[in-house]
């Protein structure tokens, strides 16, 4: 990953990039609850350099997840397969521990919760 600081354009060049970028993450669907990576809070980072190459952190719901390779390998795909990304490296963590806090409010309306409670 490109560390070099990011100017003002550079931002702007590369927003609509993080919003595909997402849009791709919500593609990919965790195989054991019927909702996408993204909207479950498991990536805690997202960032795209001006390589245009983006790292991702990401947990799962539980550390011992069985399918935690491929649900990896198609996030992976899911990024690379956007336009204009050249590559995407994931690193895997558990540190902080994924919580409910984490879903995003779509999250929590499909699966019964309050929206507004935490």
């Amino acid at each position: 990953m490109n560390n070099d600081v990011l100017t003002p354009e550079d931002v702007r060049e590369l927003s609509p990039l993080y919003d595909a970028v997402v849009l791709a993450l919500k593609q990919v669907y965790d195989p054991e609850i019927p909702l996408n990576v993204y909207d479950l809070g498991l990536i805690y980072e997202l960032k795209i350099d001006k390589s245009r190459d983006v790292y991702i952190k990401m947990t799962f719901t539980a550390p011992n997840c069985p399918m935690a390779d491929e649900v990896m390998a198609e996030v992976k795909h899911s990024v690379e397969l956007t336009p204009g990304i050249n590559s995407c490296n994931i690193e895997l963590v558990f540190e902080p521990a994924w919580d409910q806090s984490l879903l995003s409010d779509e999250a929590r309306v499909a699966l019964g919760y309050d929206p507004l409670e935490d």
